[in-house]
């Protein structure tokens, strides 16, 4: 029975968590990419506040992997994002009735459970400018957020976003 109970534990909050999505170019040689930079027309989506925030989580990350900022890089970075409202489609039913001889009738009541939830949803491309703009590699993360949060959580959340999506990157 205590297992079970860790067992819906963990299940409770890993389902609450990103979701990140890889994709690349199997072909690439990762290891011949060691400078990069943003696009710069990148339509990201955010405000300029969240984009900085995204950007520096991004360059730090990078950073730590031995890449560097350049004017003239190996490859260019670019960064969409969308917001999706979704709604909670959780119910409860209650419900009475009657069989058999007795004449009986029903009764059924939908409880909502939980409210809406915002959703961020965010790619990021690895493009090879000098190879025709060539996708090699690609992150698209799903993640709850809230809109009204304080600028130090929205920093702390563009720097634990950034540390999962980065965790297979470059791939094995």
């Amino acid at each position: 029975m205590r297992a079970l109970k860790y067992l819906f534990l963990f299940l409770l909050i890993s389902s609450c968590g990103t979701i990140v999505n890889y994709d690349y170019e199997s072909s690439t040689d990762f290891s011949k990419y060691k400078t990069y930079d943003y696009f710069s027309d990148m339509q990201t989506g955010l405000s300029q506040l969240d984009n900085k925030r995204l950007m520096r989580a991004i360059d730090a990350k990078l950073v730590t992997m031995g890449l560097t900022r350049s004017n003239n890089p190996d490859f260019f970075i670019d960064i969409q994002s969308q917001d999706i409202m979704n709604r909670s489609n959780s119910n409860v039913g209650v419900g009475v009735g009657g069989s058999g001889r007795n004449v009986g009738g029903g009764v059924s009541v939908g409880i909502p459970l939980g409210g809406n939830q915002n959703t961020r949803q965010i790619v990021i491309d690895f493009v090879d400018k000098k190879q025709n703009e060539k996708l090699f590699w690609q992150a698209v993360s799903e993640s709850t957020y809230r809109p009204n949060a304080s600028p130090e959580k929205r920093e702390s959340y563009f720097e634990a976003l950034v540390a999962k999506i980065f965790e297979k990157y470059p791939p094995k």
